[in-house]
């Protein structure tokens, strides 16, 4: 039976010419490296409403909505050119003209290409459609594909994705585990402390953040000291000397903050991109193996089309090349987790000089009659300031001793 039955029809116009299939489906389809399906599984078929002779050894492109923007192509295009895999939200055409949504993963093979596809049933979507309506709207003006793939990138970053590595990895987590939630699947171990790495490395990025307002807070005080060491003349040279040793600190310690977390070649960019990129695989890795398990049971016609134990191998190989690139991006995580632990060591040694350089003004305010009430002030300003940078730094140790315990509990599982 194809969408083209009529209880399928009647159901599908009762929902806004929407081609209605289950969360718990998943589509499978194999093209060669120009796009030309060479293979599919029976719901992609049914649900495309095409006859098997309609779909193989036609374009992929044959499922094309104009909806989707040509924009996320693009950026698909250009992952999978560097033979990676690719995620993205997709809104698909069926043979009469009615439409699905799916979330497409697509990765490179040594033949061409596979994707899986799923239903996206996160809160995500929503941001997605009004996206792509504005894309859409931009190419039917005249904006060129690879324009507009600029255009996404930039309205990716206003939401707090700053590549589109880090988008997919993102929303595939989001769709797959708000796909488990409503078919009430415990999660695999793999990607959830893979998930689990990623909220702990978002949390050192936060944690990074509130430290640089803490430094800003403090960015007067040397100013002021100079301002108070010029009022006493003679007396003032050693809160004059004070300040210059301060503000040197401070400036070291900026910089350690920019380099650590500015740039895609600064640590937190090398830990995080690996972290997301095991992530991905990860979860490509069970709709893979969920793939597998219902490949050849969708149609009882697809062994009249379909080589079904030809697609198992093939199915099976990638999956296995996926956990092993996932191995790779976990000893990535290995390597610069140590890193940030040694680095964050350095930093706790500027901030034992802050604590020197704030004695120093403690026994100079104590030694100053008339402005030791001023210069009290600035050491109290120092006092709060230098506990919130070593709390921050105290939960950036706890939150990479959280990635470094979760690779140990990967090796073993993988």
């Amino acid at each position: 039976m194809t969408q083209m039955d009529p209880t399928l029809v009647t159901q599908a116009r009762t929902i806004s010419s929407e081609v209605p299939f289950d969360v718990k489906d998943i589509f499978f389809s194999r093209t060669d490296k120009q796009g030309v399906i060479l293979s599919a599984n029976g719901l992609l078929q049914r649900i495309s409403g095409f006859e098997w002779s309609e779909v193989i050894g036609a374009p992929q492109k044959i499922l094309r909505h104009p909806d989707t923007p040509r924009a996320v192509f693009q950026l698909m295009w250009d992952m999978l050119k560097e033979d990676k895999p690719a995620g993205a939200y997709v809104k698909n055409r069926s043979k009469d003209g009615r439409y699905y949504w799916v979330y497409v993963i697509a990765a490179p093979t040594k033949d061409g290409y596979l994707s899986v596809q799923i239903k996206p049933t996160s809160k995500m979507l929503e941001k997605i459609k009004t996206m792509y309506r504005e894309l859409c709207a931009a190419e039917a003006a005249g904006m060129k594909p690879e324009a507009s793939a600029q255009e996404m990138l930039g309205k990716l970053k206003a939401l707090g994705y700053d590549s589109y590595e880090v988008f997919q990895s993102y929303s595939l987590a989001t769709e797959v585990n708000e796909r488990c939630r409503r078919l009430d699947q415990v999660q695999d171990q793999v990607p959830k402390r893979f998930q689990m790495m990623s909220e702990a490395i978002n949390g050192v990025q936060s944690e990074t953040n509130l430290m640089t307002v803490s430094f800003n807070a403090i960015r007067t005080v040397p100013m002021n000291m100079r301002i108070l060491a010029s009022r006493l003349e003679n007396a003032g040279g050693p809160i004059s000397a004070i300040s210059v040793n301060y503000g040197s600190m401070l400036d070291e310690m900026a910089t350690w903050v920019r380099t650590f977390v500015e740039g895609p070649e600064s640590t937190f960019a090398r830990i995080r991109d690996a972290i997301l990129y095991g992530q991905f695989l990860a979860y490509l890795s069970e709709l893979q193996r969920e793939t597998i398990q219902k490949f050849g049971k969708q149609s009882d016609t697809i062994a009249d089309h379909v080589d079904v134990p030809a697609e198992h191998a093939i199915l099976t190989e990638e999956a296995a090349s996926y956990k092993r690139e996932a191995a790779s991006a976990l000893h990535i995580v290995e390597v610069e987790a140590t890193r940030l632990a040694r680095s964050v060591l350095d930093m706790k040694r500027y901030v034992t000089g802050l604590s020197s350089t704030r004695m120093m003004c403690k026994i100079e305010s104590a030694a100053l009659s008339e402005t030791g009430d001023a210069l009290g002030g600035i050491v109290d300003q120092l006092d709060a300031c230098q506990d919130e940078i070593e709390a921050r730094l105290t939960k950036i140790v706890e939150l990479n001793t959280v990635i470094q315990s979760n690779t140990t509990m990967l090796r073993a599982l993988t």
